[in-house]
């Protein structure tokens, strides 16, 4: 039984500039793109009901409420404990699309800012300005939205540790409850791959905004549940947390990615492909054990709270301390137990060479 899932909306007006996800700037395929992925969701989804559905892209605030809502009706949802999140751009935010927002199911808002430095937005190629960020989600607030997240970039060109500091002032000081953040990675797809910016720092400098960050909002009620995202008490992302707990999850448009507790597989990346033939998948993989035991070693420690090692070994059948010796001895600055004995996590610093140490239980 899958119980959440993934909706990928791939429409943008314009691409970021170090955006290398799959997205699309030509709305003339839009209609033919719902109607595939109507397909899609009729064909693949059992009518269980849902925990989580994340609307996610592109720019799903790029297209209409009314075809949104028509997906999110074809599904049934655990009233008592559903979490529906959009990703919205502040400058779609107007009276019309609130009032048509408020209409639907959707209970979380997700919003790019970024940064809330007009020079910086500028540079990245975002639409929006500082301003009209703000703006939105005070309009949110004012609608009853308490579940709001943001999404931060660090390590930006031209930011400085003052800009930072400064987003994240302004941020704490605005009515929400999810704090996402990120350093910037040139990706191969993306503008800045071709056209490298000026004034990047370097990955040491970004370990300062991101330790800077971490003590800051934990002082400001904002509690660190992975390495990346931050919230107030009863805001932690379900959806995200069913990924860092290898749950299933269906994975539906161009793009997507799924998993039903053994095949984890991706639709087609090419939107005409996908809008041809919606059933097509690009890639599809049986889990082995090993793969398994990693995703589940690598993802947990995702997670603050660490690996939970009783459950390990009972799920496959190890005794992870054992089996792990030498990583945990080698990386012991890095991973700590808990005080119970049941969690091994990664502390801050941990966090900051997770890749690093991540890889060595691979290598097992």
């Amino acid at each position: 039984m899958i119980n959440n899932t993934y909706i990928h909306i791939p429409f943008c007006h314009s691409k970021c500039k170090y955006c290398s996800f799959i997205s699309y700037c030509n709305y003339k395929y839009v209609d033919d793109y719902f109607k595939s992925l109507t397909k899609e969701i009729q064909h693949y989804y059992k009518s269980e009901s849902q925990k989580t559905l994340y609307i996610g892209g592109g720019t799903p605030s790029s297209i209409s409420i009314t075809k949104i809502n028509e997906i999110i009706d074809m599904f049934k949802f655990d009233e008592n404990d559903c979490e529906i999140t959009i990703e919205i751009n502040p400058n779609d935010i107007n009276e019309k699309y609130l009032s048509e927002l408020k209409s639907t199911k959707i209970n979380r808002i997700s919003i790019g800012v970024q940064s809330f430095n007009n020079d910086i937005l500028k540079i990245i190629g975002r639409k929006h300005t500082g301003f009209e960020a703000i703006n939105a989600i005070k309009k949110l607030n004012e609608a009853g939205y308490k579940n709001i997240s943001l999404d931060f970039i660090y390590g930006l060109p031209n930011q400085t540790l003052e800009n930072f500091k400064n987003d994240l002032k302004l941020a704490i000081n605005l009515d929400i409850s999810h704090i996402s953040l990120y350093g910037l990675k040139i990706d191969k797809g993306c503008y800045f791959y071709k056209h490298k910016p000026q004034n990047l720092i370097s990955e040491d400098e970004q370990s300062v905004y991101y330790n800077y960050a971490c003590s800051f909002l934990n002082k400001n009620g904002f509690k660190q549940y992975e390495i990346s995202n931050f919230a107030k008490d009863g805001y932690f992302s379900k959806h995200n947390i069913n990924y860092w707990h290898c749950g299933s999850y269906y994975g539906f448009g161009t793009a997507s990615c799924g998993y039903n507790g053994n095949i984890r597989y991706q639709n087609n990346t090419n939107l005409k492909k996908y809008i041809e033939n919606p059933f097509e998948k690009e890639t599809e993989e049986v889990l082995t054990y090993n793969d398994k035991l990693y995703e589940a070693i690598i993802l947990g420690f995702r997670m603050a709270c660490g690996v939970n090692v009783k459950k390990i070994n009972s799920q496959f059948n190890i005794d992870f301390e054992k089996k792990y010796k030498k990583q945990l001895e080698e990386y012991k600055s890095y991973i700590k137990k808990n005080k119970n004995g049941n969690y091994y996590y990664l502390t801050r610093k941990g966090f900051l060479l997770s890749n690093c140490i991540l890889s060595e239980f691979c290598d097992d």
